[in-house]
């Protein structure tokens, strides 16, 4: 059955994400008109959608092309999916020295993601050298601005002293705003640091979160580190953790 697109629906973001909830083929044509008329916003979701082939058929390269007009506009989100898909090699041959010019674009103007993601090129010398203060300065910047991820490895430079005077305190604290932001890496962080402080109780119920926002290499990593606990609740944990791993490796 064919429909009609009204105006207001192909110029409302917030109604476009909505649509990609409910019906992800229907959002998709939304948002090719909705592109195709010059509207910036719609352009930058139609190279994700594109990339991840939601309602409608992937196609990386032209999901790169669609970034570019719409970084071309000013879009920072744009700008810093086109260093994604330069670092990864998404649509492209992988490039790191490019995918860091876009990133520093869109960091220089403001763009938290875009701190995170050229920070993480800093700190593993990949496409530009290696410099863990320029790193830690941008990591600092992003998880001010409330960049969760970010401030889960701010609170990490803190614990450990790197090119910084370690400071506990401020790290836990760090740990705990990303673990209430919803970064999986800082519900763990955090949960590690109640255990620590004998609130396994806590521990547990941050764990059961980092759980079920995971990735596979996350879950992997962190399964061993909790069976190597002397909590035998927090053991526990680690068999949920290795089970979840395996149930994403099947669909990977």
């Amino acid at each position: 059955m064919s429909f009609q697109l009204r105006r207001e629906e192909v110029l409302d973001g917030a109604q476009l994400s909505a649509m990609l909830e409910e019906s992800p083929a229907r959002a998709a044509q939304a948002i090719l008109l909705a592109a195709g008329q010059g509207i910036v916003e719609a352009q930058a979701l139609l190279g994700q959608i594109l990339l991840d082939g939601r309602g409608i058929a992937q196609d990386a390269p032209l999901a790169l092309r669609w970034f570019g007009i719409a970084a071309g506009q000013g879009h920072l989100m744009a700008r810093n999916m086109l260093g994604r898909c330069h670092e990864q090699g998404w649509g492209c041959v992988a490039d790191a020295a490019v995918a860091a010019g876009h990133y520093r674009i869109a960091a220089q103007n403001g763009l938290d993601w875009a701190m995170y993601n050229l920070a993480n090129l800093l700190a593993t010398g990949r496409g530009l050298a290696e410099d863990p203060l320029q790193a830690l300065d941008l990591y600092r910047r992003a998880a001010e601005a409330g960049h969760a991820k970010s401030m889960n490895l701010l609170g990490r430079y803190l614990e450990e002293g790197r090119v910084c005077p370690r400071d506990l305190t401020a790290a836990h604290d760090w740990y705990r705003r990303s673990a209430e932001g919803g970064d999986f890496r800082g519900q763990f962080s955090h949960a590690a640091v109640l255990a620590d402080e004998g609130d396994v109780d806590q521990a547990i119920l941050w764990l059961e979160k980092a759980l079920l926002g995971g990735n596979l290499n996350f879950l992997r990593v962190a399964s061993q580190t909790l069976f190597s606990t002397a909590d035998c609740r927090i053991q526990g944990m680690a068999s949920r953790y290795q089970l979840r791993a395996d149930e994403l490796s099947r669909t990977a």
